[in-house]
């Protein structure tokens, strides 16, 4: 698990800022912001954000529209494990008392927050921007370059797990699933890792621990959601 070190100082309304970023999951002005959430992300607060690499921010026209950057959406997630600020007072704390149940239900649902809050065509707001990296559809189509169908290559994952899992259920590393599978397509394989992400005995995960994985992990992660995941399941939960 991620250490509150990995966490930076923030300030509320600077926490207040990625929470309202990551639940809505999409680019947003501060006319927006300050729409949703009765708050805009101006001069320190958002220079703050933006030097560590958090948000960007769009200053090209008025008004400035920002959103979560990868890094952004990895401290989200991880803000229940800081220390509430101080100065927040109850509100904070109350917040982070909801992130952190809110992290142990998708950690045992085995759903990432990006695929929890991705917005689809029916919450999308109206004429609002599109995310610069939206989650994964789980209905994703297959590559048009590929040279198999969406479903031989899932069937060649489930092949390649059932011979890999110690037991129906068992996590096995994508790294793993990906030698077994050195021939097919890597587009296609990734996208029919992202459309079995829908099936109910599926699930693809991050793996918490970062520290944990090698060079080869990382490059076998399939990225669903605006994370990393490294690990299948297929069977019972």
């Amino acid at each position: 698990m991620t250490s509150p070190a990995d966490v930076p100082h923030l300030t509320p309304n600077q926490i207040n800022a990625l929470v309202v970023l990551m639940v809505e999951a999409r680019r947003l002005t501060n006319v927006e912001l300050k729409e949703l959430a009765g708050f805009t992300l101006t001069g320190k607060d958002n220079k703050k954000l933006v030097d560590l690499g958090l948000v960007d921010t769009d200053r090209t026209h008025r008004p400035f529209a920002h959103e979560l950057t990868d890094e952004g959406w990895r401290v989200a997630r991880r803000l229940h494990t800081a220390a509430p600020p101080k100065q927040g007072g109850s509100t904070t704390r109350s917040l982070f008392v909801v992130l952190s149940n809110l992290h142990r239900s998708l950690d045992r649902l085995r759903v990432s927050h990006g695929d929890f809050f991705k917005q689809t065509e029916a919450t999308a707001p109206t004429g609002g921007e599109p995310r610069r990296e939206a989650p994964a559809s789980t209905a994703a189509a297959p590559a048009a370059a590929a040279p198999a169908s969406a479903v031989e290559v899932e069937a060649l994952v489930r092949s390649a797990y059932r011979e890999l899992a110690t037991a129906p259920g068992a996590w096995v590393g994508l790294a793993d699933v990906r030698d077994r599978l050195a021939d097919t397509d890597r587009a296609a394989l990734d996208a029919a890792l992202r459309a079995m992400v829908g099936r109910e005995d599926v699930r693809i995960i991050p793996v918490a621990n970062t520290k944990s994985l090698t060079a080869r992990d990382r490059a076998a992660a399939v990225r669903i959601g605006n994370e990393d995941n490294h690990a299948l399941a297929i069977g019972p939960a």
